[in-house]
C-alpha cells in the first residue's frame, strides 16, 4: 500500500501532536537573561514568549498549515451514536466493557478522547460518535453507577459520511470485539450508502483487498435466521461461514438450511435454560451444512414391527449415555403394543450384551 493505516488514521483525525508542536517552536529570540533577574520581569518575559507561541500557532492554524482540534468535555446524554459505525451499541454490557470502565476509573477520567461530530436538527442531541462507542458507552455507564461528573472527552471532527465510515472502520479494525459479521454488514451497508454499490471503488478507498471486501460482503447476506442458530452472532467468522454462505444460493439448499436453523435455535434456548453448555460454532457450521443432503440413515439395532408389517418400535442407538427409540407414528400400535416391543426390545439387547445395565 502507498500509505499506511497510521498515516491515514493522522490525516482523519488530524493530530494533536502537530499543533502541539506548532505552539511549542521559537517564534522570537529571546532577550539574554539578567545575572539576577527579578521575579517580575521573569514572568512577564515568560508570559510574552509564550504569548508569541499562541499568536505563532494561531496564525499556523488560520493559514491551513495546521489543522485546528477542538476538545470538549460532553455530557453522553447528548451524544447520540451515529449508525453507520460497525459496532452494535445494542451489545455492550457492563461484563464486556468493564476493563475500560475500571481503567477510567483508575485514570480519574477518560484519556482517550473520542471522535463526534456536530448534528443538526435533533433537540435531543448535539454530537454523534463517529469512533469511540465503547467509551461512550463506559461514560455512559459510569454516571448512572456513583459518577455523576465523568464527562465524555471528545475531538469535534468535520467529516463527510463517507469520511466518517472510513474513520470508523479502520478504529474498527484493531478492536478484537468486532466481529466478523458486524463488520461485515457494516460494509454491506456502506457499500450501497457510500460507494453505489461499486466494490472496486471501495476496495480502494478503504486500502482492502477486492477478494476479501467482496467475501465480507457476501457473509452480510446471511438471513438472521440462520445466525440464530449460533450461540453468539459473535461467532460467525468469516472463513468457516463463506462457504454456509455460498451453500445459501441455492433455493433448495437454503430451505433446508433455514429449517436446521431454526432447530439448532431451539436447542440452543434449551441448553441455556437448563444451564448446559451451548452447540459451539464448528457444529453448528457441521449441521447446517450437512442439512440439504437430508438426514442420515441410523443402523437399526432392534426392530418390532406390527403384523400389518408397519415397523412400532426401534432401537437406533446403544451407548453409555443410554438407549435410543424411536416411535412411529402410522403403525396402527397401540399402548399394550408399545410396551410389550419396548420390553423385547430391552430383553433383545441385554442378550447381546448391550443392555442398560451393563
Amino acid at each position: 500500500m502507498a500509505r499506511t493505516q497510521k498515516d491515514y488514521l493522522a490525516d482523519l483525525l488530524a493530530e494533536e501532536a502537530a499543533a502541539e508542536t506548532a505552539s511549542a517552536a521559537p517564534t522570537a529570540t529571546p532577550l539574554p537573561a539578567p545575572a539576577e533577574p527579578e521575579p517580575a520581569p521573569r514572568v512577564a518575559r515568560t508570559r510574552g514568549t509564550t504569548l508569541l507561541g499562541r499568536e505563532s500557532a494561531l496564525a499556523r492554524v488560520a493559514s491551513g498549515e495546521v489543522r485546528q482540534v477542538t476538545q470538549l468535555l460532553l455530557d453522553p446524554a447528548r451524544v447520540r451514536i451515529w449508525p453507520g459505525n460497525a459496532r452494535v451499541y445494542g451489545h455492550l454490557t457492563e461484563d464486556n466493557v468493564r476493563e475500560l470502565i475500571d481503567s477510567i476509573i483508575a485514570e480519574n477520567g477518560q484519556k482517550v478522547p473520542a471522535v463526534v461530530r456536530r448534528v443538526e436538527g435533533d433537540p435531543d442531541h448535539d454530537f454523534e460518535v463517529i469512533a469511540g462507542t465503547r467509551r461512550h458507552f463506559a461514560i455512559s455507564w459510569l454516571r448512572a453507577h456513583s459518577y455523576p461528573d465523568m464527562q465524555f472527552v471528545a475531538q469535534v471532527a468535520q467529516l463527510d459520511d463517507e469520511a466518517a465510515f472510513r474513520l470508523a472502520d479502520l478504529e474498527n479494525r484493531a478492536r478484537k470485539d468486532v466481529s466478523d459479521l458486524e463488520r461485515a454488514r457494516n460494509y454491506a451497508e456502506a457499500l450501497k450508502s457510500h460507494y453505489d454499490n461499486h466494490l472496486t471503488r471501495m476496495a480502494e478507498r478503504l486500502k482492502l483487498s477486492k477478494g476479501w471486501l467482496s467475501k465480507m460482503i457476501k457473509v452480510a447476506g446471511i438471513p438472521d435466521g440462520v445466525i440464530a442458530a449460533f450461540a453468539s452472532p459473535s461467532d460467525v467468522q468469516l472463513k468457516p461461514a463463506y462457504p454456509l454462505a455460498q451453500a445459501l444460493d441455492d433455493k433448495v439448499a437454503a430451505k433446508a438450511i433455514l429449517a436446521e436453523a431454526r432447530a439448532l435455535a431451539r436447542e440452543q434456548g434449551e441448553r441455556r435454560a437448563h444451564g448446559h453448555a451451548v452447540i459451539g460454532a464448528s457444529d453448528v457450521l457441521r449441521r447446517l451444512l450437512a442439512a440439504p443432503a437430508g438426514p442420515a440413515e441410523a443402523e437399526t439395532l432392534f426392530s418390532w414391527s406390527m403384523p400389518n408389517g408397519r415397523p412400532a418400535l426401534s432401537v437406533l442407538s446403544v451407548n453409555r449415555q443410554g438407549v435410543t427409540v424411536r416411535l412411529h407414528a402410522g403403525s396402527g400400535a397401540e399402548h399394550g403394543h408399545f410396551l410389550n416391543a419396548f420390553k423385547e426390545a430391552l430383553e433383545q439387547l441385554e442378550r447381546e450384551g448391550r443392555g442398560l445395565q451393563r
